[in-house]
């Protein structure tokens, strides 16, 4: 077993995260089935940074999701699904002016070379056929700006989390995360998070100014290639790109992740998943490795976390699924490194 070096600080012996970001209502054909041959479509919400909160809160970590949403019925959901997590939503305020985000999944889209000029920001993943739609643009979380900083709920956290989402949705939300990043307000968490559909072009000087500024970062390697070059092929070569953070974590896929702290580093195999549906599977490795860091567990054991809390969300067709429970948890934690790598979550 190996520990960090580093973890962040505690408010009165307490560790509170409050995560920052857009969290919008789903839309998503039930079993499977296409949108244009689906007669229903199933409600589910869908958002990184609340995503990372209901995590972290279901690991015993004091959660706060701090966004904007619409005065509308789609807002009222959200933060009544959120709050029924656990998460502190005290930060979270309605805006009488501008709706709540929408997105649309299509689990067996086949064409990922397909454009219609009325999706506003599709993205195609042809690796498992999903294309989600969004409609976002005017939204209220996109009018998110510095002054969020202000937020009680924000400034007496103890860790931020941000991601590369929110500043891509609009100038001000870029401000909000270069602010939270630079201005030494706390420590902050970072995961690139890089969506191709939001950028006009490659971001790829903001997002790395951005994750050279945080304290712990998450990478996926693919990301990484796509966003600073395909000649980065080992986690070891995105370290070297990234020297700043703290704790540094590259995701390679279903195949493992490796931790960065110092100049030591640790990889743990992913663990054998049958695999529903990948949205939101990084962001419940992200709470599940910081749930570890927090709770001053080995680095080991916290990419161990993280990978069990990822396969809480690849074993779903939701963006969040519950934790297995504790029992099976606390039993994949002390397996031998051989029997880690070989044995599913349910055995």
């Amino acid at each position: 077993m190996t520990d960090a070096p580093w973890r962040p600080a505690t408010r009165d012996g307490e560790h509170i995260v409050a995560c920052v970001g857009e969290t919008m209502v789903s839309f998503v054909p039930p079993d499977g089935s296409a949108q244009d041959t689906a007669d229903t479509l199933n409600l589910d919400i869908a958002g990184a940074e609340s995503n990372v909160a209901m995590y972290l809160a279901a690991h015993g970590i004091s959660a706060r999701w701090i966004s904007r949403l619409g005065d509308d019925a789609f807002g009222r959901r959200i933060l009544a699904r959120v709050r029924a997590a656990g998460v502190d939503v005290s930060g979270t305020r309605t805006d009488p002016t501008r709706p709540t985000g929408l997105l649309f999944k299509d689990p067996v889209f086949k064409d990922p070379a397909f454009e219609d000029p009325a999706f506003e920001d599709p993205e195609a993943d042809g690796r498992n056929g999903t294309k989600v739609t969004y409609y976002r643009r005017g939204s209220a979380a996109s009018a998110m700006d510095p002054a969020l900083l202000d937020e009680p709920a924000l400034r007496t956290a103890t860790l931020w989390h941000f991601t590369g989402i929110t500043p891509a949705l609009s100038e001000d939300c870029r401000r909000l995360v270069e602010s939270a990043l630079t201005g030494a307000h706390a420590t902050v968490s970072f995961d690139v998070n890089y969506r191709p559909a939001l950028w006009q072009r490659p971001p790829v000087e903001p997002l790395h100014a951005l994750a050279q500024a945080a304290d712990i970062v998450f990478v996926g390697l693919d990301e990484a290639q796509a966003l600073w070059g395909a000649d980065l092929r080992e986690p070891t070569d995105v370290r070297t790109l990234l020297p700043s953070p703290r704790i540094l974590v590259v995701k390679d896929g279903p195949r493992s992740a490796t931790a960065f702290f110092g100049d030591k580093h640790t990889s743990v195999p992913a663990l054998p998943v049958n695999v529903i549906e990948p949205v939101g599977a990084g962001d419940a490795f992200a709470a599940g490795f910081l749930a570890g860091l927090l709770q001053a567990e080995p680095i080991d054991r916290c990419l161990r976390l993280g990978h069990i809390t990822a396969a809480s969300a690849l074993t779903v067709s939701s963006d969040h699924g519950p934790l297995p429970p504790r029992t099976t948890v606390d039993r994949h934690l002390g397996l031998s490194a051989r029997d880690w790598a070989g044995t599913p979550l349910t055995a």
